[in-house]
């Protein structure tokens, strides 16, 4: 599934969080509908079956509560996309991955093989379930770890026990650390901790350009990976580098026309973003260009980067580039040439934020955003709490404006025809939750302090803050599905000027 996910260390935010962001975009030929929900423990399955490989997995006893951003038909399953457990870890899963035909033929994928024939005659053969992948990862690893790394370890050992039927990336995160896992193949994975001075866009392509094989099978201080991994790369000649160098973007992943057009330049345009001036970003002897193969997994910001930050970028549509969509200057057959980040399809956004200042009872809020960013706001939800905001949780079947997931829709469906009539009731719409959310969050953050609650006692006020911040967003949501409206409507092409009623 096409995403765009954001990484960034802890010395690399503005008040020393580990901030952890991905959007979830739906496939070309459809819509997928998203929710919030808080998963209790009594709620978690004893045994984990999947809908799409069919496979069964057992699951540990003494499961944490934990919050997703599930598919609200459940279709193909839960999908849960994101969340944070009740020891503050969080797990962003998946980012889809590219991988190439030697590594795909030396570990094939682990698909699903249909019955033939029907059970009790003599032709018949019985369904081989598949592995794990998307729809499973969320269900049956957050709920069983206490840190990041915990996580790439569970992950990793049901990588190799069940194997996967799709190429993926999962993000680790706790208040200290970000761990970044990549399937490889089947059953093979790598995993890299995130320079805490650092920040990582992923964009549908397998990413890492350095691994360090000594440190996996030593101290594993940054880097980890399946038991076998370098003996698999050498076996199959997968590494492509000269001596003793290894990349492993060049050995497990792709450089294919359609990635130069769909992944690379949104890694481009990220990186322009945070680094705008030590980095020569256009013309013939640009450093990088937009299907460059070697733009870096990871850098350093030029400055310190915020969550509003996190979002811009993750709404980003190549405005200021001759590749904007929305452009009215320049070459035509330049505009929508690449695959922007804030697309039509995105489905939701979500922006772990862990802020090492403040006490494990609040430390960590997830702000939330559903449909195309281009249009969207960014609001932030408390995760020590039991249930969520009915504006947030309800996406029914039919349109309804007391889903915040319709209503997005409906403000990006109705400002996109008419975007420069549109985007100041957009920017303000998008401004007014923002300054509000960080208000609303001061305030409780400081009740939640000053009365010195414990975890457990302060969920009880913190769904209370919930509330109030569902209710801010609300007001601000149905403000801008209304100037929109209005505005899109004086647009209509059947309009016709006249002073009469």
């Amino acid at each position: 599934m096409a995403c765009t996910t954001i990484l960034v260390g802890k010395k690399a935010s503005y008040d020393g969080s580990t901030l952890v962001a991905r959007n979830e975009d739906c496939g070309s030929i459809g819509f997928t509908e998203k929710r919030l929900d808080v998963v209790l423990p009594e709620q978690q399955p004893k045994v984990y079956k999947s809908v799409i490989s069919h496979v069964e997995i057992p699951l540990p006893e003494n499961p944490l509560r934990y919050t997703a951003m599930p598919d609200a038909r459940l279709r193909d399953g839960q999908w849960a996309a994101a969340g944070v457990n009740a020891a503050n870890v969080s797990m962003s899963a998946t980012e889809t991955l590219t991988t190439n035909p030697r590594v795909q033929g030396a570990d094939p994928m682990v698909e699903r093989i249909p019955a033939k024939g029907k059970e009790g005659e003599p032709d018949y053969v019985a369904e081989v379930p598949g592995g794990i992948g998307e729809e499973d990862l969320v269900t049956i690893v957050l709920p069983y770890i206490r840190s990041a790394r915990e996580g790439v370890l569970r992950l990793g050992e049901l990588l190799e026990t069940y194997g996967t039927y799709e190429n993926n990336g999962i993000a680790f995160q706790d208040v200290n650390d970000i761990w970044w896992l990549e399937t490889i193949g089947g059953h093979h994975w790598m995993a890299r901790r995130v320079p805490e001075d650092s920040y990582v866009v992923m964009p549908n392509q397998l990413g890492l350009d350095t691994f360090d094989f000594a440190d996996a099978y030593g101290e594993q201080k940054d880097f980890l990976c399946s038991a076998d991994l370098k003996a698999f790369t050498e076996k199959h000649h997968l590494n492509l580098s000269y001596g003793d160098a290894f990349n492993p973007r060049d050995a497990y992943g792709s450089h294919s026309d359609a990635d130069h057009v769909y992944n690379t330049p949104r890694a481009w345009i990220v990186q322009r973003f945070f680094n705008p001036t030590e980095t020569k970003w256009d013309g013939p002897d640009a450093d990088y260009t937009p299907m460059a193969n070697n733009i870096p997994w990871c850098r350093v910001p030029e400055r310190k980067i915020t969550v509003e930050d996190v979002k811009e970028v993750l709404s980003n549509h190549y405005q200021g580039t001759p590749y904007d969509p929305y452009a009215k200057k320049g070459d035509p057959s330049e505009r929508g040439l690449f695959r922007p980040i804030g697309i039509n399809r995105n489905a939701h956004l979500a922006c772990v934020q862990i802020r090492p200042e403040l006490p494990e009872a609040c430390r960590v809020v997830e702000w939330v955003a559903f449909a195309s960013n281009v249009f969207n706001a960014f609001c932030p939800l408390y995760v020590n709490v039991n249930r969520a905001p009915a504006y947030l949780t309800f996406t029914p079947e039919n349109v309804s404006t007391d889903s915040f997931y319709w209503a997005s829709r409906l403000i990006g469906a109705l400002a996109d025809p008419h975007f420069s009539e549109n985007i100041a009731h957009i920017e303000h719409y998008q401004e007014n939750v923002a300054w509000r959310g960080h208000q609303l969050l001061n305030q409780w953050d400081e009740k939640i302090v000053e009365e010195k609650h414990s975890y457990s006692s302060a969920t009880a006020l913190l769904e209370e803050a919930n509330e109030e911040l569902a209710k801010m967003l609300r007001e601000e949501t149905d403000k801008a599905l209304a100037n929109v409206l209005n505005e899109t409507s004086r647009l209509m092409k059947n309009a016709f000027a006249r002073a009469d009623r």
